[in-house]
């Protein structure tokens, strides 16, 4: 995200494609190439090439985009891409948005660039005894958020993952950051994923920022739109506002996506997607989606092993049957999911510990991520400023591999909010390769090193304090686990 104002455009990414692939554009037709984004450098890189390359059309989808350095510095690249011609269009959940009004109108104000908000009732344009209406009122609906997160550029190319936009995804916050997971998809599969981003688009959850803040847009001038863009080219070429490696990692792309494209891996990708608004209230918070019903029929077929990662681990109705049937089965289970020394949500904590022993007796292995895991240093060992704080790390990814050949990497937390309220995204795509690598990346997660194994004997929990502990017991007893 940190291309300087007025420099040259480069090759496009289909041009780039064809001189790096001799068959690319024939396996893009009918295959998919997939490429597994462990590290936050490399998926900050490879959103920054793309975007820098994309010459028609950027749409991005995020659940959560920060004010912070990753989130100015990415708005200021989607604002340049505008500039040079490209259609950029926006699309951020309410509920988590941080962003000035007055900021997103002057974005918006772009004749490139378009900007809407899914189901804006809580934050943007929402005043305080309004928030307070709608959440007695409508409460259902507030709590029906898009947890989805796709970036496709040009239609050929997309991005997907775990990761929100802002510094703690991308390993780049110096107190705490998270363990993530992205997947770079090229063709066929991003059709899948530009029509699903189309619908959203077009859903009556979709309201344009100019709609919501009509009342605000007479203060804004021309003046107010130049200025604002020149603040944030400023505030882009300012090496002071972030660290020198991730610029210096940037510039060396040319290296990098050769070395990637070898890397890639061709198969059929099922993209699997809810539709917007998934709960329509027939079951209260209940209900479910398409989303929940694919990786539920996916873990259902299971014949000898199942690997998930997941930050939250609450199961619902029946969740913790099916496993224990499974078990039975023969199919071994193992979860790697936060400790209450790592996580960054106590009350889902609190909800999945109520559950532990439950899951223990169905036969299931759990594994709690540490707050200073070893593996942090592979994160982050090009950010020797952020090491020197030795931040926390918390799990974000969500994966999960099945007989070591179906692999699923998205946006989908094993909790009732994904399984329930949330829409979600993801990809499942049956291959060896693959699952031997994902599979591998998440074995190192739960090694002695990175995370605590959890037994009838041990539990992580002794490894905070008793007043983190009290404040999870307390929160544990509300009646508040469908939210979780």
């Amino acid at each position: 995200m940190l291309v300087p104002f007025g420099a040259p455009h480069a090759q496009s990414i289909n041009e780039w494609l064809e001189s790096a692939c001799e068959d690319c554009a024939t396996r893009m037709q009918s295959q998919t190439g997939v490429y597994i984004l462990e590290k936050g450098e490399e998926a900050l890189i490879g959103r920054a090439w793309l975007t820098k390359h994309a010459t028609r059309s950027i749409d991005v989808q995020y659940f959560i985009w920060s004010t912070d350095n990753i989130g100015i510095l990415a708005a200021e690249q989607l604002l340049s891409a505008a500039e040079r011609g490209v259609a950029v269009r926006v699309l951020v959940d309410d509920f988590i948005i941080d962003a000035q009004n007055r900021t997103l109108l002057l974005l918006s104000a772009h004749p490139n660039v378009q900007i809407r908000i899914y189901n804006p009732k809580f934050v943007v344009g929402v005043s305080f005894w309004g928030k307070l209406k709608n959440s007695i009122t409508q409460f259902r609906e507030v709590n029906q958020r898009m947890h989805d997160k796709t970036a496709i550029f040009d239609g050929v190319a997309s991005i997907t993952g775990g990761r929100n936009m802002a510094d703690e995804y991308f390993d780049f916050d110096h107190e705490y950051n998270f363990r993530d997971r992205d997947i770079l998809v090229l063709g066929s599969a991003v059709r899948d994923i530009t029509e699903n981003f189309n619908e959203f688009w077009d859903s009556e959850f979709a309201v344009p920022v100019e709609y919501i803040l009509a009342d605000e847009l007479g203060d804004i001038s021309s003046e107010d739109v130049s200025r604002r863009a020149a603040e944030l080219h400023a505030y882009a070429n300012d090496p002071t506002n972030f660290a020198p490696e991730i610029q210096q990692a940037i510039d060396t792309t040319s290296r990098y996506f050769p070395a990637l494209m070898q890397a890639m891996v061709w198969d059929d990708v099922e993209f699997i997607s809810d539709v917007p608004g998934k709960n329509e209230g027939t079951s209260g918070l209940g209900g479910g989606g398409l989303s929940t019903n694919r990786l539920i029929n996916a873990v259902r077929d299971a014949k000898k092993s199942i690997l998930i990662q997941s930050p939250y681990l609450i199961m619902p109705d029946g969740g913790i049957e099916l496993f224990e049937q499974l078990v039975k089965r023969g199919v071994k289970i193992r979860i790697s999911t936060n400790s209450l020394a790592s996580t960054d949500n106590t009350p889902a904590f609190a909800g999945y510990s109520s559950q532990r022993d439950d899951l223990l007796d169905a036969g299931v292995q759990l594994f709690e991520f540490k707050p200073s895991p070893a593996i942090q240093d592979q994160l982050i060992e090009n950010y020797p400023r952020i090491a020197e704080n030795n931040p926390i790390f918390a799990l974000h990814a969500k994966s999960m591999v099945i007989d070591d050949r179906v692999i699923f990497i998205g946006t989908f937390n094993l909790d009732p909010r994904s399984a329930n309220l949330n829409t979600e995204v993801g990809v499942l795509i049956e291959n060896h390769e693959l699952a031997r690598q994902l599979t591998g990346s998440i074995e190192r997660d739960i090694r002695p090193e990175n995370s605590w194994h959890t037994t009838s004997d041990f539990n992580p929990d002794s490894e905070v304090s008793r007043g983190k502990r009290f404040s999870a017991w307390l929160i544990g007893l509300l009646p508040v686990e469908p939210m979780l």
